[in-house]
């Protein structure tokens, strides 16, 4: 009977760094519909039809995920193959489920410009016009979920006014800040957390050189970058930073990276949004949106280098962070005072996000009756119909171009 319990264990847990690739490399080329559909995609995978964990450690690990910045789904599938096959485990999860949308949107890349003409014009359009409707969705279902209470919608309003009248990315790291202090303050109500564990082959000595790692290129990085001028660590700290302050999943994101890319002139609005719209477009993460600025961007080094620098950039921050709290995660996330908060930082996330549908989002894209129309049309696809994104990608796409052509 010992025997036997351990091969089961073996069989569990055991597994080989090819065999995670393959299966993320499928999810990563049928994973639509964001992060929270993503996190549907792995449990069904993993939990009910693999059995490589069962649901408990699965909701234990997403807590984490959510809890920390960067790109949730991406962090929860790196997390799956740390378990399964170790380190290279963790780095073949990565690959599978990354790739497949980071080779689409580079290709996107080359190909938009050209896409000249009426056609080519409204098939652009057509694309920004989808990031209306996403992140209003995105919006929409983070505030029902986020902000349920007066404290948290409060705490959203206050953090949207910061970047409605500042934009700056300090201003960004105000409202986190801010809203932080106010969910400790204010967001107490916590639920009680779960007694289960996440059994992570990471040792503390290797959690404090993760995060050792994480602050020291956070803060080194703009200061190595004033020292050096180089334009590719230039572009790598712009990723990177991006990559470690974001909290609440991909579309959040889009703000930071619109400061750090539109701002300096290094990408256009147009071909930022356009790009925005195409990445709703591909499975796997949203954050493979860094892969298509990264090729198009001005700055140097430009074409599939900045691709590949770009990648490495905004998903790095992620990783080093994850692996530098598994090892202390099961003490910390019991403590009420670490919920609190978090919900203040998510609420902060949604007037974060709100004010990016206003601007870029909104004013670059909405300039017509007709504009709105098609926004309206897809936010319905998406919110009542529960179409998936691929469908609104393509309708908006099509109304932007008999917009286009009409004309």
């Amino acid at each position: 009977m010992p025997a036997a319990t351990e091969a089961g264990q073996r069989d569990e847990r055991g597994g080989s760094p090819l065999e995670v690739l393959l299966v993320f490399l499928k999810l990563g080329l049928s994973s639509f519909g964001g992060p929270i559909a993503h996190l549907g995609y792995f449990r069904n995978e993993f939990v009910v039809r693999r059995k490589w964990l069962d649901e408990q450690a699965y909701a234990d690990l997403v807590a984490l995920c959510q809890f920390l910045p960067g790109p949730a789904s991406s962090q929860v599938g790196f997390s799956l193959g740390l378990m399964r096959a170790g380190y290279p485990g963790g780095l073949a999860a990565w690959t599978g489920f990354t790739l497949p949308s980071a080779i689409a949107l580079v290709l996107f890349a080359y190909g938009a410009s050209a896409l000249t003409g009426p056609a080519g014009a409204g098939l652009l359009h057509g694309l920004k016009l989808v990031a209306v409707a996403i992140v209003a969705q995105a919006v929409w279902g983070m505030a029902r979920s986020l902000c349920p209470d007066r404290e948290r919608a409060s705490i959203a309003a206050v953090a949207a006014l910061i970047i409605l009248f500042s934009g700056s990315s300090i201003a960004q790291l105000g409202a986190i800040a801010l809203g932080a202090a106010a969910g400790f303050l204010l967001c107490r109500q916590a639920p009680a957390a779960s007694s289960s564990h996440v059994a992570m082959p990471v040792s503390r000595t290797a959690g404090f050189v993760a995060l050792a790692a994480f602050f020291v290129l956070l803060l080194g990085l703009p200061l190595l970058q004033g020292v050096t001028a180089s334009p590719p660590l230039t572009v790598f700290d712009a990723f990177y930073r991006s990559g470690a302050l974001v909290f609440g999943g991909g579309h959040v994101v889009l703000p930071l990276l619109r400061e750090a890319f539109v701002t300096p002139g290094w990408v256009s609005d147009d071909a930022f949004l356009a790009g925005y719209g195409a990445a709703q477009a591909v499975p796997g993460p949203l954050f493979t949106f860094a892969a298509y600025l990264g090729t198009v961007a001005s700055a140097a080094p430009h074409g599939i280098a900045g691709a590949a620098l770009g990648l490495v950039g905004i998903f790095l921050p992620g990783i080093l962070i994850l692996l530098g709290t598994l090892p202390f995660w099961d003490s910390f996330r019991q403590r009420a005072s670490a919920q609190a908060t978090m919900r203040g930082v998510n609420a902060a996330v949604v007037g974060l996000l709100g004010a990016a549908l206003y601007n870029p989002v909104w004013t670059s894209s909405v300039q017509s009756p007709q504009d709105f129309a098609i926004a309206l049309v897809g936010f319905v696809l998406l919110t009542a119909w529960r179409a998936p994104p691929l469908v609104v990608v393509i309708v908006s796409a099509l109304g932007g171009m008999a917009l286009a052509m009409v004309k």
